[in-house]
């Protein structure tokens, strides 16, 4: 018999010219997250307010001669078929020779810098500019690059096996655009470069960022160490949060998930935030944060007014993330170590929605299963009729085993009869659980029962309506592990 999960006790204490989709013109588009590229979702979504309030060219005069540049398309060649909507690379960098002293100690970066892409992902802007999907490509995941010449040997190199992240060691933004573009077929439109510095810039400007874990979050490498709970990240924690590889098991599969939280609460901060109805301080931040990222020429202020435009009613509900499916952990190729195989039919249908500008998970209804703690097959629930209307129990007992809780099937009668709101009774050992279970009984109380054991009790009582779908929260789970920006939140 399954039993239920228990939470951890708390703590006390190229040159490349715009390109034309095959419907007409399209604005170019800014980076929108992850940790290293961060900083470009939050300049993006100024730039969406500031544009639609008319000040937004005024304010940006100038900013771009703060970005370094980059061509990763020179003498690209037999390069994908261009979809429709536009796709950037974002990728994530070291950077921490620019850290002083005192911060790297302070938050684990000591060691030399790798020279190598620590994040890489494509985000994809709809042509709509409705829809941004993000989808996380793992550091790890086994590549083969094009023929190249090594840019610090100057060595011609034939097509040899890789880890991807070594592709941006070996031949810089351009030999990683080629090999992303020839493990996916899709054609990337830009470039951003992001790294430690720019991220804890960014996340320090806008006050900080909330994130919530149900669980302690615990990295000895990095030095993360938070309790179950709500915290506000300033810039230094925030980096150990999106670098821990070493929370769990699950390793760099687990800490993209985290980055995957972090984006949707980065972008709720944002867009929530007075820092981008202030024109003055919204071009100080920027300018702070711009100094270190570095991108394509053909990305500028034009692409990022054109953006903004376009987007004016983006939100968190309208972001998607997902990352590769991996179809073998720890694929052993010779002279390049353990890599990520990538399961290539499944993969193929994600990149094959990008090419056709097609949300990655569907179209999901109001009534959406809500992501919980815990999966509901964990769950054990007795369920008791509160209430002298006969055969509520049944209902409830039914309802709740549709959803996939672990019920008796054998309701009772509770002590009480005039029960007017639906108690979920449990021991606080298994609060994640409860959460859990509560979830799927809006309106619900949670009661605390010391020693009543790994077997919650739901007292139905005359308020209730109905079950509402619930299944875990995990972003792995399911065909391609796709989630919304609202349902990584902790709103």
């Amino acid at each position: 018999m399954p039993t239920s999960q228990r939470s951890p006790r708390p703590r006390t204490s190229p040159q490349h010219p715009p390109r034309q989709s095959r419907r007409g013109p399209q604005p170019p588009l800014p980076p929108r997250r992850k940790p290293r590229w961060v900083m470009r979702t939050v300049t993006t979504l100024s730039v969406v307010v500031l544009a639609s309030a008319g000040i937004g060219h005024a304010v940006l005069s100038g900013l771009e001669e703060d970005i370094t540049r980059v061509d990763p398309f020179r003498d690209m060649k037999n390069r994908p078929e261009a979809g429709h909507g536009m796709n950037i690379l974002l990728v994530g960098t070291d950077g921490r020779e620019r850290i002083g002293k005192e911060e790297r100690e302070k938050y684990r970066l000591g060691g030399a810098p790798c020279h190598c892409t620590d994040t890489i992902m494509i985000v994809h802007i709809s042509e709509d500019r409705d829809r941004a999907s993000v989808v996380s490509l793992p550091r790890d995941s086994y590549a083969v690059t094009p023929p190249h010449t090594d840019r610090v040997s100057g060595e011609r190199h034939a097509s040899h096996p890789v880890k991807l992240n070594a592709a941006y060691a070996e031949g810089g933004p351009q030999l990683t655009v080629r090999t992303v573009e020839k493990m996916t077929r899709v054609k990337i439109d830009h470039y951003l470069e992001v790294d430690f510095t720019s991220f804890m810039k960014t996340v320090d400007v806008v006050g900080g960022v909330e994130i919530c874990t149900d669980r302690r979050l615990k990295d000895s490498r990095t030095g993360l160490d938070l309790a179950a709970g709500r915290h506000t990240l300033k810039g230094g924690e925030a980096l150990q949060y999106v670098r821990a590889r070493h929370v769990d098991g699950a390793s760099d599969l687990s800490r993209m998930r985290r980055q995957q939280h972090f984006m949707a609460a980065l972008v709720d901060r944002a867009t929530s935030s007075g820092i981008l109805l202030n024109p003055m301080r919204f071009r100080d931040v920027t300018r702070a944060v711009l100094g270190s990222v570095r991108a394509d020429k053909g990305f500028g202020t034009g692409e990022l007014l054109d953006l903004g435009r376009a987007m004016r009613n983006f939100s968190p509900s309208s972001s998607e993330f997902t990352t590769v499916p991996i179809e073998k952990m720890g694929y052993a190729v010779k002279g390049v170590g353990s890599t990520l195989k990538w399961d290539a039919e499944k993969a193929g249908h994600i990149f094959d929605a990008l090419r056709r500008d097609q949300p990655l998970s569907g179209h999901r209804s109001p009534d959406a299963a809500q992501r919980v703690p815990v999966d509901p097959r964990q769950i054990r629930v007795q369920v008791e009729n509160g209430t002298r209307t006969a055969g509520l129990g049944r209902r409830v007992d039914a309802a709740l085993a549709a959803t996939g809780f672990n019920t008796t099937r054998v309701p009772a009668n509770a002590a009480e009869q005039n029960v007017q709101r639906t108690v979920v009774a449990y021991d606080p050992r298994w609060d994640r659980s409860a959460k859990s279970l509560a979830a799927a009984l809006p309106g619900s109380e949670l009661r605390a029962v010391k020693g009543q054991g790994a077997t919650l009790k739901v007292i139905a009582g005359a308020d209730f309506v109905k079950v509402r779908k619930v299944r875990a929260e995990d972003p792995g789970q399911g065909e391609f592990g796709v989630v919304r920006g609202d349902e990584v939140s902790c709103s």
